[in-house]
């Protein structure tokens, strides 16, 4: 018993360390590449300060870890864009490289000036997509830098802001729902012009005389199994798995991300989470696919929490 109580501690002081940025000693210059417009990219601090630029609706700028990796946490602080913002789209998300890709969203849609950002996620697991939730931050997310951390597992994927769970999606692949284990990924954050969609449906354009419009992130925290697959080198041939071993062996309870007890929320960030979705959901695709009468996905009956 006193193991296990122990163990159960050291597990949650380690969750804490994760999803609190600041003694973390990783930066962007060391962890990452700028892979598209390099010149609308700026490191300082020593390469704890980004800032990436979207100068024309042709040209924003991406940023890329050099790790690929299958489970654990990415984390970062971010700015976004401030004033008028329509018609932008700042991200941080996880993807793999190659078709049937699987993917974690954070995208911030902007907006003008004195409306609220939209906060959208997404989860896309063998190339299927479609599970959009979307939030109004409760905070202004240009007014200072904001912590936003994906966590995930062999049992599920949790979206964090600022510490605090906004949603759950759980592995019911035994149930014929897809869900990320086999592909590695890379962590990215990027800044790109969407005013077709991106405002209002499209309707509010971006005001370009307002350009550049300029994203700042603060810091990054990696604490992930590293898996080099055949992504990284022989992604643009078209394969992007990693070998069985490293699937298998990232998906061991040793690993401290997925300890029996990360496979649930606690019951203070499960009350934290449904106070989030209560107050600040703005979209839900189970609930949109019920209203619209159209096929629910199967996970939508599932447990997720």
């Amino acid at each position: 018993m006193a193991k296990a109580v122990v163990t159960a501690a050291v597990v949650a002081v380690a969750v804490a360390a994760v999803l609190e940025l600041g003694l973390v000693g990783a930066n962007f210059q060391d962890q990452c590449d700028i892979t598209w417009e390099p010149q609308n990219a700026k490191m300082t601090e020593g390469g704890n300060h980004l800032t990436l630029s979207l100068v024309s609706n042709s040209s924003g700028c991406m940023l890329r870890t050099k790790k690929q990796f299958i489970y654990g946490s990415v984390s970062t602080r971010i700015q976004l864009v401030k004033g008028n913002s329509a018609g932008t789209v700042t991200t941080y998300y996880t993807s793999s490289i190659g078709e049937k890709h699987d993917e974690i969203d954070f995208e911030f849609l902007g907006n003008e000036t004195g409306k609220p950002y939209t906060l959208h996620t997404n989860v896309f697991a063998d190339g299927v997509g479609s599970r959009e939730m979307q939030f109004r931050p409760w905070f202004d997310p240009t007014d200072g830098f904001h912590n936003y951390t994906i966590f995930w597992n062999p049992c599920m994927i949790v979206w964090f802001v600022d510490s605090i769970p906004i949603r759950v999606f759980r592995n019911h692949s035994e149930a014929g729902v897809a869900f990320p284990t086999q592909r590695p990924m890379y962590a990215f954050s990027s800044i790109w012009a969407a005013e077709d969609w991106a405002t209002q449906g499209g309707r509010v354009k971006t005001d370009w005389t307002k350009a550049p419009f300029v994203a700042e992130y603060r810091d990054i925290a990696l604490s992930v199994c590293e898996c080099s697959g055949s992504g990284s080198a022989a992604g643009a041939a078209g394969a992007d798995a990693a070998s069985p071993t490293c699937a298998r062996g990232c998906a061991t309870p040793d690993h401290w991300y997925a300890a029996p007890e990360l496979c649930q929320l606690s019951e203070k960030q499960l009350r934290q989470m449904k106070a989030v979705q209560l107050g600040y959901t703005i979209y839900d695709y189970c609930a949109d696919a019920r209203a619209k009468g159209r096929p629910v996905p199967p996970e939508c009956a599932l447990k997720q929490y």
